[in-house]
């Protein structure tokens, strides 16, 4: 298939994806829902593949919430395990790409193999230019606004900020992944 030619203005720096509804795409078609994980993986990979072709500079891949927690122990020890293998068979096509991984997150509650696989690929990629794959793994929004702001109230208490120097600025870097750009709505 041929690359769309696109005005440069019309090619967002950042998208961002929600991998949700795998589980319901399997059961429609009588599958189990960890067959939806596996057709979210490929569908992943191709819009990485495609926002690599069409200039995208960030993506952001919401692939497992603090949210995600409330799912059976069955389905979440799944989860984590594909998520380590999704990890370890994917960083060296994406490392290959040109594709730098960053994990955006919540250390706690998630597996230390998770986790360590995480930083691997963060290791791995680190310098890569092409574009930047944020892959949120225990992340919430509201999860991480009450970290920075605790992070933020801790600093007041401690007398190192002033209450009135607290700005989006500041909120920002109390965030998971300061230097992440905002996604881009149109």
């Amino acid at each position: 298939m041929a690359i769309p030619k696109l005005k440069k203005e019309l090619i967002p720096n950042h998208v961002a994806v929600v991998m949700d509804g795998n589980g319901r795409w399997a059961k429609k078609r009588g599958l189990p829902r960890t067959a939806g994980h596996e057709a979210g993986e490929v569908a992943l990979f191709d819009v990485v593949q495609g926002a690599i072709q069409i200039g995208v500079k960030e993506l952001s891949a919401y692939a497992f919430s603090t949210e995600n927690w409330k799912r059976s122990p069955e389905e979440v020890k799944f989860l984590m395990g594909f998520n380590i293998d999704v990890l370890r068979r994917r960083r060296d096509e994406m490392n290959d790409l040109g594709v730098k991984i960053q994990w955006v997150g919540r250390p706690n509650r998630l597996w230390k193999s998770v986790i360590s696989e995480l930083e691997i690929a963060q290791e791995l990629t680190k310098r890569n230019k092409v574009m930047t794959l944020n892959m949120c793994i225990n992340y919430g929004g509201r999860s991480e606004l009450v970290d920075a702001t605790n992070e933020i109230a801790a600093l007041v208490s401690k007398k190192k900020l002033k209450p009135g120097a607290i700005t989006e600025k500041e909120l920002a870097k109390h965030l998971y992944s300061p230097k992440m750009s905002d996604v881009d709505m149109f």
